[in-house]
């Protein structure tokens, strides 16, 4: 399992905080500029099916590699967009500008700007701001918290759930392929709710404790870094589905509660 744990000294961590909120401004501004405007015009990345790109996703991620540039200009930089840029702090910024493009593209206030920063470990921080909602979750580096029109409030993870009474979120129905499937239906069979479509803010919700599991499949390290961060500061759990550190991406099983979790992993890996 991730471990949101470093050596990240107490000033240097309120820096990189601090860089991470203006990413975050930034992002906001670029973002709000065309979310449910009439010149909002989708690109499709995808050479069969739909994969779409906007140019809300680009200027924001632009936005914040300017200031990445500026301000940690020898971390190293992984975008959705753009790609890698290679640099020796042994910090890496992992940022998905829009997380949730389909729902940008509706008009649906459910996606959000994902701002993760790992060292060599996994994910030490995080943030996932949904713009529109003026919501803001922060975790790692000593915070967990949401910021936003209400002020500051804790972030905590939900516990003492049993199975039978949690809330499943996945952002699709139609999860991975057949085997997968499978395995989801084993989890969902046996909650009280399953719900889907919110792409990361049902991670944010996680950890506000709000819904209890988001199990999913088919991830990119651009699409778990910060929630990872996040989840895990409120108290929750994250891993693959066989339990191994989760921030590469592929399969995610995140839990408001190691016990939780592991009836989910125990779930998705046996019949």
């Amino acid at each position: 399992m991730t471990s949101g744990t470093s050596r990240i000294s107490g000033e240097t961590a309120e820096r990189l905080a601090a860089v991470a909120h203006e990413l975050a401004d930034a992002a906001r501004i670029e973002t709000l500029r065309l979310f449910r405007s009439p010149e909002l015009r989708p690109d499709n990345k995808a050479a069969s099916g739909f994969d779409p790109v906007t140019e809300a996703d680009r200027a924001s991620e632009r936005a914040m590699r300017a200031i990445l540039e500026a301000r940690r200009p020898g971390d190293s930089v992984l975008g959705e967009e753009f790609g890698a840029r290679q640099g020796d702090s042994g910090l890496t910024w992992i940022l998905d500008p829009i997380d949730g493009t389909r729902a940008f593209m509706a008009g649906a206030p459910s996606w959000g700007v994902l701002i993760g920063l790992s060292d060599a470990r996994g994910p030490v921080y995080g943030i996932i701001d949904q713009p529109h909602l003026d919501e803001r979750f922060e975790g790692g580096l000593g915070r967990a918290r949401m910021l936003g029109r209400h002020g500051q409030v804790p972030l905590a993870t939900r516990r003492g759930v049993a199975l039978a009474d949690a809330t499943l979120m996945s952002t699709y129905p139609e999860i991975g392929d057949a085997g997968e499937q499978a395995a989801f239906r084993r989890v969902a069979d046996r909650v009280r709710l399953v719900r889907y479509g919110l792409d990361c803010y049902a991670y944010a919700l996680l950890a506000a404790g709000h819904v209890d599991l988001v199990i999913e499949a088919g991830l990119q390290p651009y699409d778990v870094a910060a929630p990872i961060a996040v989840v895990q500061a409120a108290g929750g759990v994250v891993s693959d589905w066989q339990g191994r550190p989760a921030h590469g991406g592929g399969r995610i099983v995140a839990a408001g509660s190691p016990e939780l979790h592991a009836r989910a992993l125990e779930l998705l890996n046996h019949d």
